[in-house]
């Protein structure tokens, strides 16, 4: 019979899976105790396990899941960053946070639980999230499952291992710069990135880097990422933010051909270009778009990325240092650099203090670079961009761990690498990576589409079409959970 469970945890998306429960073929509790040997068996090599929930998770399945439930007994992991979990340590990368036990839920957390989720355990993320590789001094490297010497990106790099290594199908992620999509990318899974106010961030968040961040998930099929929407999605009581409301669910939009899009294929952002891996992944991604009908066009962006960059760290140093001061606050004892890793010390040094009309002109910088990639859509149904400029990094490429270096030298390090993403959290359009290539040594680069504000029906339209077209259920990574 365990046997049995492994097969379908192989071969079964998180619907499929929930199906199986509400169909009493298989128990809750059954999917979480082989969850738990699959964490087991793969996280000795990947490090993407934060803390495990292991005993709550049983005690939640052997309690009984509603058969109404979207997700009824479906296993996952809910992100270490900003995303509190009752009963869980709430790290965030950082040993400033010692073992904080929060006594509150996210609202995103709490809507994957009524969805039927059960919540085995968190998953790592860097410091603060403020990287694009999962490497934290805390805990150390996250590994990729498709080479353990490379980085699974950042900053739901546990997120997206633990999805790629088929432990769940589905795991929680935030993304204020491209989170959920880097490692996505990195991994050969799927990553969407909602519209701003789709999602609730509350009651610890308030606007997340100033309304840039939003949490959702990395999943294997793009149905789970439409369905985990519609269970999860609605702005939470006094958000300050609101998205269009849908006509439809998000789910239907999986069926539902997109007819003939306008897409702007946008291969380089000055003053950084991509690599010829990152190249050919889009390249073959635009002709899959053109075999399904759709109309490509080369073009550029309206985006100076120096200034843009610039203005998004007058948003995100702040904000880190009102939070470092509000734990301070509740602590009673201030935190101190020598408990912050190095990147986060050069981010405050730089720019954690900078006043307040540079961060109202940041604000206002975002609002109105959102309002000139309206006027640009206007010709355009989707973007479509590499997700990164080269292959996932090796462990230890990317964040050097060097308070001597300056701010700029570590927002080349990282912006170089993924120069597209964070464009779209400060203009609020949803965006996903989608897994459709992979290099000659077999490592994932994902591609990368942007929508209009509000428009993650079109995305999860062409991403199931991508999906069924050249589907990359069937590629599997070295480190794997699988019982083939």
């Amino acid at each position: 019979m365990k046997q049995a469970i492994h097969q379908l945890m192989d071969e079964q998306d998180g619907l499929g899976l929930a199906d199986k429960v509400r169909r009493k073929e298989i128990k809750a509790s059954e999917l979480v105790e082989a969850v738990i040997e699959r964490i087991e068996a793969v996280n000795p090599q990947l490090n993407a396990l934060a803390e495990p929930l292991y005993d709550q998770a049983m005690t939640v399945a052997k309690s009984g899941v509603g058969k109404d439930q979207p997700f009824c007994g479906v296993p996952t992991l809910v992100k270490d960053l900003f995303s509190p979990v009752k009963g869980a340590r709430m790290a965030s990368g950082s040993f400033a946070l010692g073992e904080a036990r929060p006594d509150v839920e996210a609202e995103a957390v709490s809507r994957l639980r009524r969805a039927g989720c059960v919540l085995v355990g968190t998953s790592t993320a860097p410091e603060f999230g403020t990287s694009y590789t999962t490497e934290s001094t805390r805990f150390g490297a996250t590994r990729n499952p498709w080479d353990t010497t490379r980085s699974a990106g950042g900053s739901s790099g546990g997120a997206a291992a633990l999805v790629a290594a088929r432990v769940v199908p589905f795991a929680h992620g935030n993304d204020g710069g491209g989170s959920l999509r880097v490692p996505a990318s990195c991994c050969g899974v799927f990553g969407l990135k909602p519209t701003r106010g789709r999602m609730p961030s509350g009651p610890m968040v308030g606007e997340g880097w100033g309304g840039m961040g939003t949490p959702h998930a990395i999943t294997m099929s793009v149905r789970d990422s439409a369905a985990l929407l519609d269970a999860t999605s609605g702005a939470d009581l006094g958000a300050p933010y609101a998205s269009p409301e849908q006509g439809a669910s998000f789910l239907s939009a999986v069926d539902r051909p997109p007819g003939t899009l306008r897409i702007a294929l946008v291969e380089d952002l000055s003053p950084w270009s991509s690599d010829a891996d990152a190249l050919e992944a889009v390249r073959f991604t635009a002709e899959l778009c053109r075999m399904l009908g759709h109309e490509v066009e080369h073009t550029t962006l309206p985006v100076n990325l120096p200034e843009f960059l610039d203005n998004a760290f007058n948003i995100i140093a702040p904000n880190t240092l009102h939070f470092l001061n509000e734990l301070g606050g509740m602590r009673g004892a201030p935190v101190h650099d020598d408990e912050l890793e190095p990147r986060t010390r050069v981010m405050l040094r730089e720019k954690g203090r900078i006043d307040a009309t540079k961060y109202i002109a940041a604000i206002d910088y975002n609002h109105a670079l959102g309002r000139s990639m309206a006027n640009f859509m206007r010709d355009y149904d989707v973007i479509l961009t590499p997700c990164l400029t080269r292959k996932p990094p090796l462990i230890g490429e990317l964040d050097k761990f060097d308070d001597t270096v300056s701010l700029e030298d570590i927002m080349t390090q990282f912006h170089s690498y993924s120069p597209f993403t964070a464009i779209f959290n400060a203009t609020g359009q949803p965006a996903m990576s989608v897994p459709l290539h992979w290099t000659r040594d077999n490592l994932p680069v994902g591609s990368h589409f942007a929508a209009r504000f509000g428009d993650e029906s079109t995305l999860l339209s062409l991403a199931a079409q991508l999906e069924r077209l050249h589907p990359w259920w069937g590629k599997t990574p070295p480190v794997n959970a699988m019982h083939r």
